[in-house]
């Protein structure tokens, strides 16, 4: 199963879902790999530390290696596995970012590497049960192989008039891909991160959603600042507060999945 989680907006928590989503899937016994598009390097970062990052651009080889080894000539292919970097986590692998994606992102687009990603995907999938593929904020082309890659979508949505408009222009970008490129690929839902239960707003939004017909997934995900102590200590949820309500939240939410 490969699961995209997927939004143009920024800061809707696609790496906080993707990062403890996958956590849980690694504490069931699944082995799990994120793997990180995002330049910013968050799911990274989350998962190995800030002081990963300190010195030089991260750990490699990385995805940034992957795509520009695309671009050259090379005779012998490297394993798929020699990008993935363990993390401290029991069952739980990561495919790291670089933040010279985006200067090499134009090269790809003009070289036609879009199907690159999902080559890369089929042949760990012999390795991992799950792969979660977090992604940069821009329907661009790190997205598009996201997209093109993965079986399932998940959306982080914020219940605001602006994200919700904006909610429109991303299911149709989804469609399009699906239409021209991945087939099989499907939405698994909208996530109301942030949620507020006891707001108004919220609650009319998720409810004007629903009653559009789109699939606005039951189980919400509300903001605490223990997030912001998980991703400083660089310990998912599962892991570092395994009996919060937040980490129920996520609990919920994976089971809503796999259900």
């Amino acid at each position: 199963m490969r699961r995209v989680v997927f939004n143009q907006k920024g800061g809707v928590g696609k790496s906080s879902i993707a990062v403890n989503l996958a956590a849980i899937s690694a504490s069931e016994g699944k082995r799990t790999l994120v793997v990180d598009l995002d330049p910013q390097c968050n799911a990274s970062q989350y998962l190995l530390g800030m002081e990963a990052f300190h010195h030089d651009q991260g750990p490699s080889p990385n995805i940034g290696t992957f795509f520009g080894e695309a671009l050259s000539m090379r005779l012998r292919e490297p394993s798929a596995t020699d990008y993935v970097h363990a993390t401290g986590f029991s069952n739980l692998d990561i495919l790291p970012s670089n933040p010279e994606l985006g200067e090499i992102e134009h090269l790809l687009e003009s070289k036609h590497k879009i199907y690159k990603l999902r080559g890369l995907m089929k042949k760990l999938d012999r390795e991992y049960d799950v792969i979660y593929i977090d992604t940069p904020p821009a329907y661009n082309f790190y997205t598009l192989s996201a997209l093109i890659a993965a079986h399932g979508c998940l959306i982080p949505f914020d219940c605001d008039a602006f994200s919700r408009k904006a909610l429109y222009s991303l299911l149709e970008n989804i469609q399009e891909a699906r239409e021209d490129h991945n087939e099989d690929l499907r939405v698994e839902g909208i996530v109301a991160n942030q949620y507020q239960p006891r707001a108004r707003l919220p609650r009319e939004v998720v409810e004007e959603l629903r009653s559009e017909g789109l699939p606005v997934l039951d189980s919400h995900v509300s903001s605490s600042v223990i997030m912001r102590e998980s991703h400083e200590r660089a310990s998912p949820l599962v892991n570092f507060a395994p009996r919060h309500k937040l980490t129920g939240e996520f609990r919920a939410l994976y089971d809503e999945l796999e259900a």
